[in-house]
């Protein structure tokens, strides 16, 4: 079976151009993007986050999937790499983009929490993991990518993803799933009380 999305977003020709134009070689994988972008669908009037704008590959497909009546917030550290995302995909009121450290982000926030939190970059992943999950509604769910080995990874970085994992799969209050495809994901999702109990 192909598993090469049928279609993408509008956005995304443009956005690779420009990431190939600034070197930007870390923008999310497009079969995670189709898994993104029927995530979003799947919350009619959701409430989104990514971690890590990066160009906005991510941020386009979530926004694809995405209603009329859904909100994502999407936070990225490099003012100029967020540049673009804003450029391709400012003029969408569903989307927020703030330019932050994430992980000093997660240690502020104090809103609602969300349907469906996507952590693409350090924080929210491998620190402050618990201030992500902590954001997670219950029943959303917590997608994270870029799990399988790399031949640049540095050498502490296969022991920092087993941490990542073992940490994340022992949480009674979520059920997850390694999947072996694209670039290496994992998705949990938050059990209401009722099923936190009977589990």
């Amino acid at each position: 079976m192909d598993d090469t999305p049928i279609t993408s977003p509008t956005a995304l020709p443009a956005l690779r151009v420009a990431a190939q134009e600034a070197g930007f070689t870390m923008s999310c994988e497009e079969r995670t993007g189709s898994l993104l972008a029927v995530l979003a669908a799947a919350r009619p009037g959701g409430r989104v986050l990514e971690l890590g704008t990066g160009v906005g590959e991510g941020t386009a497909w979530l926004l694809s999937g995405m209603d009329g009546a859904s909100r994502l917030v999407t936070v990225e550290l490099d003012a100029g790499v967020q540049a673009i995302a804003r450029e391709q995909l400012g003029s969408d009121p569903r989307a927020t983009f703030v330019t932050a450290n994430a992980g000093q982000w997660l240690e502020e926030y104090d809103g609602e929490p969300f349907d469906l939190v996507f952590a693409d970059t350090w924080p929210g992943k491998f620190t402050h993991l618990e201030q992500a999950l902590d954001l997670v509604a219950p029943g959303g769910t917590y997608l994270i990518d870029d799990l399988l080995p790399q031949p640049d990874w540095p050498a502490t970085h296969e022991a920092a993803v087993k941490r990542l994992l073992s940490e994340l799969e022992g949480r009674p209050d979520f059920r997850s799933v390694r999947l072996a495809w694209s670039s290496g994901l994992v998705m949990a999702v938050r059990g209401t009380p009722e099923r936190t109990s009977l589990s």
